[in-house]
């Protein structure tokens, strides 16, 4: 009996399914084996520096962590600056002691401007102290311009001795006048010449912005706002306290502004700015408020300025200013700051 052969019959309908699987498979082999593309990596975002913070700002910002914020006052001068208020330990206080520090210094400065601050309310004055702006820093040192490279200067060399010898070439044609009988040139559209009217009346609706004020102007309005917060509290007397170049700013204020209400001027240890043409003792001459310049026995520029502005007082027959030597110091803190504490109150108590 011969053998059977069965063929199996699938439906077409499978067969197309089959196919689809092989081939979706052969296209995920595929895309395996391809390398990845390369990941393009972002681009940083733009960091924006922040503007550093000045000397008088930081300084302020540390006062804040160390002292009772009590003590702070807030005025403003055109600018927003911060100064200390001491009230006085007297039911009856004698005035107001406005200090300026010196150059690099705080309203709490350890020398002098602090230990007056915190000492003179227990003797029954006010004490308000100040921070004055930065001084500004000094201009960059210009660069030097680049030296010609020598290829540079050879090709001008060259350049230079051919329009001496003259053009050898052929002249060019001047080109052939336009039916209206001029040169292309001459038929060129100009641009009309702006009107002088129009442009200065552009110029003057655009509003000036004024120019900054300077270092010494700066200064000037910290002592008007001081001034001003200290009429306020109604007292008996003002005194305006500088301690090294912050003794030449308030001399400059009493003398170029007078300002009211201030009766006293108290110099310690003065001492003349840089970029100030005018000597300190010029600017204390002519006052005629009582001006009490304490000074230190030691150095003989010191020595020398004290003379100076004793001299130039004598001219302008001040007889209200006085100077007060100090012995020197002794290089104990406490010491030089008690015994100069006490030589201020004396002062202030003998002045009327």
């Amino acid at each position: 009996m011969p053998e059977r052969s069965y063929m199996l019959r699938v439906h077409p309908s499978l067969r197309h399914l089959a196919m689809l699987c092989v081939a979706m498979a052969v296209q995920s082999v595929s895309a395996a084996d391809e390398p990845a593309a390369p990941q393009t990596p972002a681009e940083p975002a733009a960091r924006e520096h922040p503007v550093p913070a000045s000397r008088s700002e930081t300084i302020a910002a540390e006062l804040k962590r160390q002292l009772p914020a009590s003590e702070f006052v807030n005025l403003t001068a055109d600018e927003d600056f911060v100064a200390l208020w001491r009230p006085a330990n007297d039911g009856d206080p004698k005035g107001v002691v406005i200090l300026l520090p010196g150059e690099g210094e705080s309203a709490d400065w350890p020398r002098a401007i602090g230990p007056l601050r915190r000492g003179l309310p227990d003797h029954g004055w006010h004490t308000l102290s100040l921070s004055l702006p930065d001084a500004p820093l000094p201009p960059p040192r210009p660069l030097d311009e680049p030296a010609v490279p020598p290829a540079a200067a050879e090709n001008a060399e060259n350049a230079e001795n051919a329009e001496n010898v003259g053009d050898t070439s052929q002249p060019v044609p001047e080109p052939a006048p336009s039916e209206a009988g001029n040169l292309p040139e001459a038929t060129a559209a100009t641009a009309p010449e702006p009107d002088e009217n129009t442009a200065d009346a552009g110029e003057e609706s655009k509003p000036s912005a004024p120019p900054p004020m300077t270092r010494p102007e700066r200064i000037a309005k910290r002592i008007e706002a001081a001034l001003a917060f200290a009429r306020s509290k109604q007292p008996a007397t003002i005194v305006l306290l500088g301690h090294g170049t912050g003794a030449y700013w308030a001399a400059q204020v009493m003398q170029q502004q007078a300002p009211p209400g201030v009766a006293r001027l108290v110099m310690i240890e003065p001492h003349q700015p840089d970029g100030q043409d005018e000597p300190l003792a010029q600017l204390v001459g002519p006052l005629k408020l009582p001006t009490g310049d304490f000074y230190y026995k030691e150095g003989t520029g010191n020595l020398s300025k004290a003379r100076d502005r004793l001299n130039a007082s004598r001219r302008n027959r001040h007889t209200s200013y006085v100077q007060v030597g100090l012995p020197a110091k002794t290089g104990n803190r406490q010491v030089d700051d008690e015994q100069l504490l006490r030589r201020i109150r004396g002062w202030l108590t003998r002045q009327p």
